[in-house]
């Protein structure tokens, strides 16, 4: 059965060391308020954009230069009748190497179509992803994207 669950992947020359290293200095490219370490297992963090969204992420899976999985632990989503949309969804970063480039995987396992906010995330982490993540691991300087 094919997933519905948000994906997007960007693909780029450098290492999975230097990928993994962006991914996790979130405060970098996910614009908004972020509280709390992002960089080990374990790690929570929260993240506010004004007065739409929160959230609370708990670093659940970490395989240096392979992998990272955040786990929403908490959400409100004040453009949803459902606030709480997000909570119990993972974010998870999957690196690999593929024809001398290193590509990224970005999956929000649970962010699926039938979420009101799926159109409205979905945009927002393409943006994220393959505009902001994307200039931090390409030239060290994320890119504002709103």
């Amino acid at each position: 059965m094919k997933t519905q669950d948000f994906t997007t992947t960007i693909m780029v020359q450098q290492t999975p060391k230097e990928i993994f290293n962006a991914i996790n200095n979130v405060r970098d490219w996910w614009q908004g308020e972020i509280d709390g370490d992002t960089k080990k297992l374990n790690d929570e963090f929260t993240y506010r954009m004004e007065e739409f969204h929160f959230s609370k992420q708990k670093i659940v899976e970490v395989i240096p230069y392979e992998k990272v999985v955040w786990l929403v632990t908490e959400s409100k989503l004040n453009f949803t009748k459902d606030k709480s949309e997000w909570t119990g969804t993972k974010i998870i970063f999957e690196i690999s190497e593929i024809n001398n480039k290193t590509q990224l995987r970005f999956t929000h396992s649970g962010l699926v179509p039938k979420f009101e906010c799926y159109e409205d995330c979905s945009n927002a982490w393409t943006q994220l992803v393959q505009q902001s993540l994307l200039s931090l691991i390409t030239t060290g300087k994320g890119k504002k994207v709103f």
